[in-house]
């Protein structure tokens, strides 16, 4: 699928394309979105549907099992269950789960902390964004009906893509969905498939740990990424200096 018939257009507009001319004070030219664990905070909310569908089959399910699954595309976290003694087929895993995240969501986007700020900052600067996640589009579309219309260019869902995280395959199509080199992108991303996926296509990978612990570089004179505590408080300039080792 060409990555760019993943767009969700917000406006009357379908011109991705990036003017140079807004993001001339800063030194990256868009900022490519994680969504579970990074601008949401839903692992919770797929914790409980998980733990629904393997009651509902008499097998249990933990929250340290439930880390094996951050940062997977669907299918393979689906395949994780099988193996763990669920009878079912990975696609009706999938869409059974998108159903019981997809309902929490409806009823309430708990945003981490400073992506809501972060984003509206952005916007103001004129930074285009782009969600990359694993999840599925319906799940992402519905996430997204809580931001203001505008605030991302598009989506790269987990069934838009052919290789989910941690191959490049998703942040390669969210820089080509705006026309960029994934060099002039910011990836911000809160679990291992998925800083591994942004760091191997080449954008600027800041790695924002949630449930799970990130390795640091492996050499600090020559980084990688770059990890922060939080994106409380940071602002578009502050993401310049964040990522300026990795330039």
């Amino acid at each position: 699928m060409d990555p760019r018939d993943t767009l969700l257009t917000s406006d009357a507009s379908t011109d991705t394309s990036v003017s140079t001319a807004t993001t001339t004070a800063l030194s990256y030219s868009a900022v490519l979105w994680d969504m579970d664990g990074t601008l949401v905070d839903t692992e919770h909310y797929w914790m409980e549907a998980i733990d629904e569908l393997m009651t509902a089959h008499g097998l249990s399910w933990s929250e340290e099992q439930q880390l094996l699954m951050v940062g997977n595309d669907l299918i393979t976290s689906a395949r994780i269950l099988i193996d763990h003694g669920l009878e079912m087929e990975a696609e009706v895993i999938v869409e059974t789960l998108l159903d019981g995240v997809s309902a929490r969501v409806a009823e309430h986007v708990p945003f981490r902390p400073g992506a809501q700020e972060l984003l509206a900052a952005l916007r103001e600067a004129e930074v285009p964004c782009v969600l990359v996640t694993m999840s599925y589009r319906r799940l992402a579309e519905t996430v997204l009906e809580a931001v203001p219309s505008g605030t991302f260019r598009g989506i790269v869902a987990g069934d838009d893509v052919t290789h989910g995280k941690p191959h490049p395959e998703p942040y390669l199509a969210g820089a080509a969905l705006l026309g960029l080199d994934p060099a002039a992108c910011v990836g911000l991303e809160d679990s291992v498939p998925g800083i591994t996926s942004a760091v191997a296509a080449g954008t600027r990978a800041v790695g924002i740990p949630h449930d799970v612990a990130l390795d640091p570089p492996a050499d600090p004179e020559h980084p990688d990424r770059v990890l922060i505590d939080t994106l409380a408080g940071v602002t578009p300039t502050d993401l310049d200096r964040i990522t300026a080792p990795l330039v």
